[in-house]
């Protein structure tokens, strides 16, 4: 059990760091000022249960082929990459603004297609296919799956009680840290393993 605790756990913090601030946040926000929330809720988990199940089975493909030494250099050098893409930040585009805006039909499936197509090749789903690569598979899709719908509903929540965003550089500046620390920490575990 110590092995799932760690990968739900892991799992969990990195994902949902890595969602605040993200464009998906920012539609979750979007989507919960034209529909009720609970169906907004329920197509993010709809999407993200999907894409990260995807996301686990390359992740662990990956881990069970390759040696760990390698796995954990080449994770850690991703989690760096992805400290610099939060840096970076993320925007809806007018586009994506007015698509989330004009959709029409029901609430879970609009939510649920927009947030998977979004999600595909995002930074939170190439971060759980690196967590896959060293974590339990099951513990890691449900870790990184309750992160990103928990951060997601921290959004849709706090923008409708306070009808603005978190405050962007602090979220900014704090997931691009815990991604570098990560990072460091794996490239120096995978430098002791390669000796």
């Amino acid at each position: 059990m110590d092995g799932f605790l760690a990968a739900l756990t892991i799992s969990f913090a990195v994902i949902f760091v890595a969602e605040l601030g993200d464009k998906s946040q920012l539609m979750a926000l979007t989507f919960a000022t034209r529909f009720k929330p609970v169906p907004v809720l329920i197509g993010i988990t709809v999407a993200t249960g999907v894409v990260h199940a995807v996301s686990v089975g390359i992740g662990y493909g990956l881990g069970a082929t390759l040696p760990t030494g390698w796995i954990s250099l080449v994770a850690g050098i991703a989690f760096l990459a992805f400290g610099a893409w939060t840096l970076r930040g993320d925007k809806l585009t007018d586009d994506e603004k007015t698509k989330a805006e004009r959709t029409t039909g029901s609430a879970i499936w609009a939510v649920g297609g927009a947030f998977f197509l979004a999600e595909l090749g995002d930074k939170t789903m190439l971060a759980t296919i690196t967590l896959a690569t060293q974590h339990g598979w099951f513990g890691t899709w449900l870790g990184s799956t309750v992160g990103m719908v928990a951060a997601d509903a921290l959004a849709i929540l706090v923008g409708r009680m306070l009808g603005r965003h978190l405050p962007e550089k602090f979220i900014k500046y704090g997931a691009a840290a815990l991604f570098a620390i990560f990072g460091i920490w794996l490239i120096v575990e995978a430098i002791i393993e390669l000796r």
